[in-house]
């Protein structure tokens, strides 16, 4: 079996930090995407091999994948990207991994699960922050409780937003969004519920974060039937998503999108190095029975864009020696809920 890994999306901010990461473990890695130029200059910087397809090509896709072991998706939006990759990986027999963190892309990929059994290949998203830490907590806390019929994941970062990351997020405040209850999705509205939390540094708030892939992960991971997750937004982005459900009309506008395209583009390509290196995550869960018993969990850890790359690699590492289970995957139902202690910096669950 071949050893080597395709990182699609390589220009990236978070792409070229994991390419970045993966060379200096020593993976085999090939860079991909749609851009000569610039993937080339990237290439050239990091030493490494490159190849060149859009997503419009399934044919060429294939050939890309055809002698690989698994490939990284890290250009969004993933609803977009995800599909034509899956596709090839299916052809090829290549194991898929991405960086999505939203319920939409997740719920996609697990609908694709049995075509991924039969293909003899995983398909595992969300190997960044995107899910990797509230899916470990989730899942130890379940280990701690089997009986558990409810789970609040609380998560918080601190270090910064890249322009990817606020194109994902702030056009759609607006947007309806889920929660699982009694093992099913409903819908929900953003900002529905808060609460007051101290993650380690203070009491903050957290509101209800309706589009957080943990609501497909956790329940796949746990079979705890009824979850929510809640994330600490800035104060003004907490406004907004409070405000949405009376003012969405102003959210839909072209001029209001129009605007704020304009002002995500001022925004640094992402934290420098060392607004990186002051950041870090923490996050908390709790869960119950029915019987009103509940046990509590912790974890922290580096910042989230620097998590992300650490928590890729590991899975790149976990893949390359063979350890992979073919059909739709979460991190700690594959790897367990120590996974997320073998990256570094992390720390739990205490």
């Amino acid at each position: 079996m071949t050893s080597k890994m395709l990182l699609y999306g390589a220009t990236g901010y978070v792409g070229k930090l994991i390419a970045e990461f993966a060379k200096s473990q020593g993976i085999e890695l090939i860079l991909a995407g749609r851009s000569q130029n610039s993937l080339a200059a990237v290439a050239k910087e990091l030493n490494l091999d490159f190849r060149v397809f859009g997503l419009d090509d399934q044919q060429a896709i294939a050939r890309s994948l055809a002698d690989v072991t698994a490939m990284l998706n890290c250009a969004g939006p993933f609803s977009k990207t995800s599909h034509p990759l899956v596709d090839a990986c299916l052809q090829t027999q290549t194991h898929y991994l991405d960086i999505a963190g939203e319920v939409p892309e997740f719920a996609t990929l697990e609908a694709r699960d049995l075509e991924a059994k039969n293909a003899g290949i995983m398909l595992l998203p969300g190997v960044g922050f995107g899910v990797v830490p509230t899916d470990c907590v989730a899942a130890y806390l379940k280990n701690q409780l089997p009986t558990a019929q409810r789970l609040i994941l609380i998560y918080e970062t601190v270090g910064g937003v890249s322009q990817g990351t606020a194109n994902t997020v702030l056009p759609s405040l607006h947007q309806m969004g889920v929660v699982r209850e009694a093992g099913k999705l409903i819908p929900a509205r953003p900002a529905e519920k808060r609460r007051k939390i101290d993650l380690g540094a203070g009491a903050v708030t957290a509101v209800t974060n309706p589009w957080r892939a943990d609501l497909v992960t956790a329940f796949h991971s746990t079979g705890i039937p009824n979850i929510e997750v809640y994330t600490v937004f800035p104060a003004p982005v907490r406004f907004l998503m409070e405000i949405s459900q009376y003012v969405g009309w102003l959210f839909k506008s072209a001029l209001f999108q129009s605007a704020l395209a304009r002002l995500i583009k001022t925004l640094p390509t992402g934290p420098s190095p060392e607004e990186r290196a002051k950041g870090h995550v923490g996050v908390i869960g709790f869960a119950e029975d029915a019987s009103g018993q509940t046990v509590t969990a912790r974890l922290s850890g580096p910042e989230a864009y620097d998590f992300t790359a650490l928590a890729a690699v590991a899975v790149m590492q976990r893949i390359i020696k063979g350890e992979v289970e073919a059909g739709f995957q979460t991190p700690a139902a594959v790897y367990g809920a120590d996974f997320v202690l073998d990256i570094p910096g992390v720390k739990g669950f205490d």
